[in-house]
């Protein structure tokens, strides 16, 4: 038995006399909140960054995670017989559509999961357009990169429309997830709708930092 499942099963045990079958399922959202936890000092570096590199960096360190959760319910043992509600963990939307339909007891739980993974693909999107949107007017009080000479150098026209096209683009990956999610089993859809709504609510939490720890910083250096 892995660490990873061993973890799982653990928090699950401890979860088990509140949520009885789902304890596990409510384990695997545990799970990906820590990982996620643990990540936030680079997602936080990776933000100030502002580059698309550094955006990726954490989502490359969670694909180990990622693929350890698809094998073990894919072909361990131990966790392929817990459930969430009426669907197995391990279970697959097409497996769900034979059992009982679009509309039957297995295949709510994937509506449920996918219109979940709707709202957090459209909450990034939205919020995505209006920083993209925003862009402009924030880039004034925003702190500027050093030029030559040491003198301050603002984003220049070009920087400025390619960050407006990133914002708006990128957030509409996230309705990616959608098309994942109904591949891969449960759990992994599971750990995509934690995992991608903690990363678009801790980009909403930093952005909204940013501009009054700019705006200090601005000020503290005019007076």
């Amino acid at each position: 038995m892995s660490v990873f499942t061993h973890l799982v099963a653990e928090l699950g045990r401890l979860l088990e006399p509140v949520l009885a079958e789902s304890a596990t399922a409510a384990a695997i959202v545990l799970f990906t909140l820590l990982v996620r936890l643990a990540l936030f000092p680079l997602g936080r570096a990776a933000f100030r960054a502002s580059t698309p590199v550094a955006g990726c960096l954490p989502v490359l360190l969670q694909l180990p995670v990622f693929f350890l959760m698809y094998r073990s319910f894919s072909s361990g043992d131990e966790l392929l017989d817990h459930r969430l509600f009426a669907a197995p963990l391990g279970g697959r939307w097409a497996e769900a559509l034979e059992q009982g339909g679009l509309f039957g007891a297995q295949g709510l739980v994937f509506l449920g999961l996918f219109a979940a993974i709707a709202v957090v693909a459209a909450w990034s999107a939205v919020r995505g357009r209006r920083a993209a949107a925003a862009a402009p007017a924030v880039a004034p009080v925003m702190p500027r990169v050093k030029g030559a000479g040491g003198a301050p150098a603002a984003p220049s026209a070009e920087q400025l429309a390619a960050m407006r096209r990133l914002g708006g683009v990128l957030p509409l990956l996230s309705f990616g997830t959608l098309i994942t999610a109904a591949v891969v089993p449960l759990a992994a859809g599971l750990y995509l709708l934690t995992t991608t709504a903690w990363s678009v609510a801790e980009r909403a939490w930093l952005q909204r930092r940013s501009p009054r720890t700019a705006v200090g910083a601005t000020a503290g250096a005019a007076a």
